[in-house]
């Protein structure tokens, strides 16, 4: 009798936790924003100290990304640059912030 009702609390505690609400993808927003950082625009490949860090995949990435050379003013669209960045990247393997697919068609989030 002991291990039913042992039994019936792992299961009702188990079954909460399926219908407990998840939260929101933290990652990218609406916006194309990570964390108030906007995810297109004039960046800069950086070691140390950067904005954000990310890992380049080809399969389920967060973002797909097109450098371009000029108008880099849509979700996605990447102009790299040495100077006067709007955003600091740091390309890691491990635990990034993000990861990124580069493509030439199509940026944006997937």
């Amino acid at each position: 009798m002991f291990n039913i009702h042992i039994l019936a609390m792992v299961v009702m505690l188990f079954t909460a936790s399926l219908n407990a609400p998840r939260p929101e993808d933290p990652k990218i927003d609406k916006n194309c924003c990570f964390k108030g950082m906007k995810l297109y625009g004039k960046i800069k490949f950086v070691d140390n100290f950067p904005d954000i860090k990310v890992q380049i995949v080809e399969n389920f990435p967060d973002l797909k990304v097109k450098l371009v050379e000029n108008f880099p003013d849509e979700c996605g669209k990447w102009q790299v640059v040495e100077n006067f960045p709007d955003l600091k990247v740091q390309i890691v393997q491990n635990f990034p912030d993000i990861k990124v697919k580069f493509v030439d068609n199509f940026p944006g989030k997937p």
